[in-house]
């Protein structure tokens, strides 16, 4: 195999990391988004900044479990 155990499992925490961000990045809908805007929600720190740095880090450790050399 290309790969050790160990490496896969560097890969699978990476894709929960990132999941964990697309998940914080979701929400903000409004139950009548026609006639109300909430800005302060939509455009929340954790939306905006939290969660890109989130999955940008779950693509590092998936980088890293992809390079990392195997026993």
């Amino acid at each position: 195999m290309a790969l050790s155990k160990s490496n896969y499992i560097a890969m699978l925490i990476g894709f929960a990391i990132i999941l964990i961000g697309f998940i914080l990045m979701s929400g903000g809908g409004s139950p009548d988004p026609e006639n109300v805007f909430n800005g302060e929600e939509l455009f929340s720190f954790r939306r905006i900044t939290l969660a890109p740095i989130i999955v940008l880090a779950g693509f590092a450790v998936v980088g890293y479990g992809i390079m990392r050399r195997g026993k």
